[in-house]
């Protein structure tokens, strides 16, 4: 099996987050969670200029992967559960811990499940930008329902 270069890689498997045995996408996520408090301290603009730049380079990154190991979408890239984390925590940025952890259960559920465009997204290409796709799209679902969630309970 080729190997893509060594920048992708670092980058499509967050720094080793997806070579985890079990569960590497939930702790791709968790490995999100320290620049999401990182970025919240300098307010929503640099979170949302981060989560743009953060996106693009996961689109080339998990592309180089794809295509060097002539997968369409390998387990082990997890930049795609970073930039959702980062989109469903940043939308409640200003919330409580609990509102973002919700935040972050509600995007893994429905990175997870991928109701209806979530699932149709993902098959765009090149490959990069379909595995990049559907996470972005779970982590504004989550943001949205995290964000309501916590308008309705006053948090």
């Amino acid at each position: 099996m080729a190997h893509a270069a060594l920048p992708a890689r670092l980058l499509a498997t967050w720094f080793g987050c997806g070579l985890s045995p079990k569960a590497p996408g939930t702790v791709g996520s968790i490995g999100a969670v320290p620049l999401h408090f990182a970025l919240a301290t300098l307010g929503p603009l640099p979170h949302a200029f981060a989560i743009v730049a953060l996106s693009a380079a996961g689109i080339w990154a998990s592309n180089e992967v794809a295509k060097a190991e002539g997968i369409e979408d390998p387990q082990h890239v997890v930049i795609d559960e970073v930039a959702g984390t980062l989109i469903a925590m940043g939308m409640v940025s200003g919330s409580s811990i609990g509102v973002r952890v919700l935040a972050l259960a509600l995007f893994r559920v429905l990175d997870i499940t991928k109701p209806g465009p979530i699932d149709t997204v993902q098959r765009l290409s090149p490959p990069g930008l379909g595995i990049m796709a559907d996470d972005l799209l779970a982590g504004l679902g989550a943001g949205l329902m995290a964000y309501s969630a916590s308008a309705l309970l006053g948090r």
